[in-house]
């Protein structure tokens, strides 16, 4: 009888539909169903953080550049400055007149005036501001440092274009016409250099001339640059414009072709001042440093003279601002909408309506602030307590949601046991739920204002876009804000806002990095566990 049952029980089991060559495929399906699905989100987890290192480097690796200059220290004659009303003294002048000092050999009005370009347009309030701080210094070689153009800047820094130099050994014969010079080679010792910038080796005489779109070729001679304007299979030609090429010897043993890889039609820093420059940096001139103009100015329409300053310190007054307003009023609502109101249509009207706040675009917040706060009130333009104002209508429904949800989270027990022992329900609420839900309250307003930080568009209808100077020095005075100065900057054509706005950008990601490792601080501060 036992052996009957077993066998039944073992035929009943093979015939299980578990155990089925279907069910087996089943499983197996599902399983590889399952190591594909895992294997998508794992793909697509390292798709995101490809895509988001490849962001962040790209940004860190233009906007670093503009945390560092180079400025020029050159020899003033300062023997006219009124030592005793300083503010008067003609600063532009004494700039130009360094920096034409440094080259006498120009004396056409166009090089002159060239030359003088290469030091920044804000270089003479530079040297004033440092003379007032620093009289004395009038009496230092070299005491005071000056920024040059953001084209010499770029041109040192390797973002305006690369060069090829060779070097020819053979002896040249050197005959000077006025200004033109021309070397006479052995033949065969161009043919490495007129094969790299593509001339024909059988360029015939009168010598191929070369235009502003070929590559520019400079001829080093002693203290002598000559750029190229004719090359022949055996000469090079062109006018000097560096030193004196009146004092060049018959010939030369070693010459150097220097040939930039970008024509000087394709760019708007021509080949004299990438010589000039040279010159300055050759002569010790010039140096390396932190760009502390960027670090602690305002704006400005010259790229060298641009900082961010400004828009930091407006962003930090218009936060305290939303933060003020936001944060008590926000918590306030939250607390009697979760403790204290009684559930009816109208607190349910009112929780559906700050839900739907939170989802309404930034810009709508922008156009109710232009209408009742300037239009209505008449309120100040570009103020940093407007646009606190108008953030923090627009914050208000996500610190309510998130103190909400972080009042709701406390256990019902805290409640409970706080009545129960003589508690009035304020008292509950105030000295027991609203110490545990700190943490949660904290973080969703620092998440909420971190939110406000990268707010642009509310704050262009209020007129926060304005071009401001001056660094604000209240909540009443004109301002800017970090995302705005960015915006503007990537309006601008010059190629050295493009750094300044990654520059502007990474300070931007400093200032989320900080509110959020704030978040995470006060939250490990006042977590209590239970």
């Amino acid at each position: 009888m036992t052996d009957q049952l077993m066998s039944q029980y073992a035929t009943a089991e093979t015939r299980s539909i578990h155990t089925t060559s279907d069910a087996r495929g089943r499983l197996k399906r599902r399983y590889r169903s399952e190591a594909n699905f895992k294997a998508l989100g794992v793909a697509a987890l390292a798709t995101a953080i490809l895509f988001l290192v490849v962001l962040l480097s790209s940004i860190v690796w233009k906007g670093i550049p503009a945390f560092v200059y180079n400025f020029a220290s050159l020899p003033l004659d300062v023997a006219g400055v009124d030592r005793t009303d300083l503010a008067k003294a003609n600063y532009d002048g004494i700039v130009k007149a360094a920096i034409r000092a440094q080259f006498p050999e120009l004396t056409s009005r166009g090089d002159t005036r060239l030359v003088a370009s290469l030091m920044s347009s804000g270089a003479p309030t530079v040297l004033r501001d440092q003379v007032q701080d620093d009289p004395a210094g009038l009496d230092r070689a070299g005491a005071y440092s000056l920024p040059i153009s953001d084209f010499a800047d770029l041109y040192l820094k390797g973002q305006i274009s690369s060069s090829t130099t060779s070097t020819i050994a053979a002896t040249a014969t050197v005959r000077v016409d006025g200004d033109k010079v021309t070397l006479t080679f052995p033949a065969g010792a161009l043919a490495t250099v007129l094969a790299a910038d593509a001339v024909p080796a059988n360029a015939a005489t009168p010598p191929r001339q070369l235009l502003a779109t070929d590559l520019s070729l400079l001829v080093y001679v002693g203290d002598v640059v000559v750029k190229a304007d004719g090359l022949t299979t055996t000469t090079v030609s062109g006018a000097a414009i560096l030193g004196d090429a009146t004092k060049l010897p018959a010939s030369v043993n070693a010459v150097r072709l220097r040939s930039l890889v970008v024509p000087e039609a394709s760019r708007k820093f021509s080949d004299k001042e990438i010589v000039w420059t040279d010159a300055l940096v050759e002569r010790g001139y010039v140096r390396t440093g932190f760009n502390w103009i960027f670090a602690t100015k305002g704006a400005s329409r010259e790229a060298e003279m641009a900082g961010i300053l400004g828009a930091v310190i407006g962003s930090a007054l218009t936060l305290i601002v939303t933060l003020a307003l936001a944060f008590p009023v926000g918590v306030a609502a939250a607390i009697y909408l979760e403790e204290f109101a009684p559930r009816n249509r109208w607190t349910t009207f009112i929780e559906v309506n700050i839900n739907n706040l939170a989802a309404v675009p930034s810009i709508v917040f922008g156009l109710l602030g232009l209408a009742v706060f300037l239009n209505f009130f008449g309120f100040e333009r570009s103020a940093p307590y407007v646009g606190g104002f108008v953030l923090a209508l627009m914050t208000l429904p996500t610190i309510i949601i998130a103190s909400r949800v972080a009042l709701r989270s406390v256990p019902p027990s805290i409640r409970e046991g706080a009545l129960g022992i003589g508690a009035s329900r304020l008292q509950a609420v105030f000295h027991h739920v609203l110490p545990l839900a700190m943490p949660g309250i904290l973080t969703g307003a620092i998440i909420g204002m971190a939110r406000a930080l990268g707010e642009t568009a509310p704050l262009l209808m209020i007129g926060m876009v304005a071009f401001v100077v001056d660094l604000p020095n209240g909540f009443a005075s004109a301002a800017t804000v970090l995302p705005v100065q960015i915006y503007m900057w990537a309006d601008f054509p010059e190629p050295a806002f493009e750094q300044r706005t990654s520059a502007g950008i990474l300070v931007l990601l400093v200032f989320l990095v900080a509110m959020n490792l704030t978040a995470i601080i006060l939250r490990r501060r006042f977590e209590r566990r239970w």
